[in-house]
């Protein structure tokens, strides 16, 4: 079920993208987490009680599927100069988002065809802007799920970067966990002197010592505005882009290449 699974999410983000002139997005990264993982239980002491468990918003849940859309290169260049957040960012923002909510309803259609249920989880669910948390981490599931790790910027860094989105879905089709990414694909964390998000960081929340979410969300909030004409447009993104994981996993790359 695994492999019909993935080859579902990937051939209708494919068709998804076969119906524009241009796709500001590439093929996705899809991960499955056991509804009963010890991780749930890590990202509860970790992120806080009110971090829900699978069963607490799917009671028939069985497994988690996590989905990583990446962005296309020419989003993030566009989002490369200046202090505000670029429109192209927030439009591939806005569209992806309706992507992944089209993808929740097609593999529900999908599933139900074969005597099973899944539920999408909301963007943001439960979030709460005075803790700047949500109660269910699209983030830190798709790391239990093996999609990445991660960063300094405290962005999922998987195989094709940190540029993009993650979307996470409960079913209960019983699937097992997928293996954990194992190594730091960042490379400060992985022991490099590297530091570019930080200095890519435009409203002073980010440092070597960690990501201040307050000050972070506040320069999120200073872009709001810009496009009225957009869904959302309190984003930033700066520190993801013109970095070297914006679109690789670094220090697999460079185990890769000290290989050959």
């Amino acid at each position: 079920m695994k492999d019909a699974l993935r080859n579902e999410v990937c051939e209708f983000v494919g068709r998804h993208g076969a119906l524009r002139e241009t796709r500001p997005w590439g093929a996705p990264r899809v991960g499955f987490v056991a509804a009963e993982d010890p991780g749930f239980g890590e990202l509860r002491r970790l992120l806080g009680p009110r971090h829900s468990m699978p069963r607490d918003l799917m009671p028939s849940a069985a497994s988690v599927v996590a989905v990583f859309v990446p962005y296309d290169r020419d989003v993030a260049r566009a989002n490369r100069p200046g202090e505000p957040v670029a429109r192209e960012w927030c439009v591939t923002h806005n569209e992806v988002n309706g992507l992944l909510v089209d993808l929740g309803e097609h593999l529900a259609g999908w599933l139900a065809g074969k005597g099973h249920v899944l539920t999408a989880i909301p963007d943001s669910h439960a979030f709460d802007p005075d803790r700047v948390v949500a109660d269910w981490s699209h983030k830190h599931v798709a790391v239990l799920a093996g999609l990445g790790r991660p960063g300094l910027h405290t962005m999922l860094i998987t195989e094709q970067g940190c540029v993009g989105r993650v979307w996470s879905y409960l079913t209960d089709v019983p699937l097992a966990s997928d293996p954990r990414v194992e190594h730091e694909p960042c490379l400060r964390r992985a022991g490099d002197d590297c530091a570019d998000c930080v200095e890519r960081c435009v409203g002073d929340a980010l440092h070597l010592e960690g990501l201040d979410p307050h000050a972070c969300y506040a320069q999120c909030l200073r872009n709001g505005g810009r496009f009225p004409d957009l869904a959302v447009d309190d984003l930033c993104g700066k520190c993801a882009v013109g970095v070297p994981c914006s679109h690789v996993d670094p220090v697999a790359r460079r185990a890769r290449s000290r290989r050959r």
